[in-house]
């Protein structure tokens, strides 16, 4: 019995849109991941892209849990000595909350030609508007991403 891979031209793909606001960032990030990579479908296959596209709007309205806002740090270098540049994460979301959110949910993909490629699939927007109403995006709940309110 063979192993079933799926072709190119049988891979559907569907679009979601998921509102960030009152999501836990970390939560929210592992299931995008999931959907961007395709996990949530029968006709996975680790070495193809069969995932679908998600828009994720309000950004700017995640939440991090504990006090990750002051004490995580974001690390960037610029390939030369001494180019190596920290900030805190809340400065991160503060500034560029889209950019917190890409590289969050980047993280959690394959460090690869794939993973290059299912980054590829999804798009971060601070406010709620985005230009992708034409491909009819289908709202996703991610419940249990839900900030816990006390």
């Amino acid at each position: 019995m063979s192993t079933y891979t799926p072709k190119a031209s049988e891979i559907q793909r569907a679009w979601h849109v998921v509102d960030a606001e009152g999501l836990i960032l970390g939560r929210m990030a592992s299931e995008v991941a999931a959907i961007l990579r395709g996990k949530h479908k029968p006709t996975f296959t680790p070495h193809m892209d069969t995932g679908d596209h998600v828009v994720i709007i309000n950004a700017g309205k995640v939440v991090l849990t504990g006090a990750k806002v002051t004490d995580k740090h974001v690390y960037d270098h610029s390939g030369y000595p001494g180019g190596l540049r920290t900030r805190i994460y809340g400065e991160v979301l503060a500034s560029k909350p889209e950019e917190a959110v890409r590289r969050t949910i980047r993280g959690m993909l394959p460090k690869n030609r794939l993973g290059r490629q299912q980054i590829t699939k999804l798009k971060v927007y601070r406010g709620a508007d985005h230009p992708h109403s034409a491909q009819q995006p289908q709202p996703l709940s991610l419940d249990n991403a839900r900030a816990q309110r006390a």
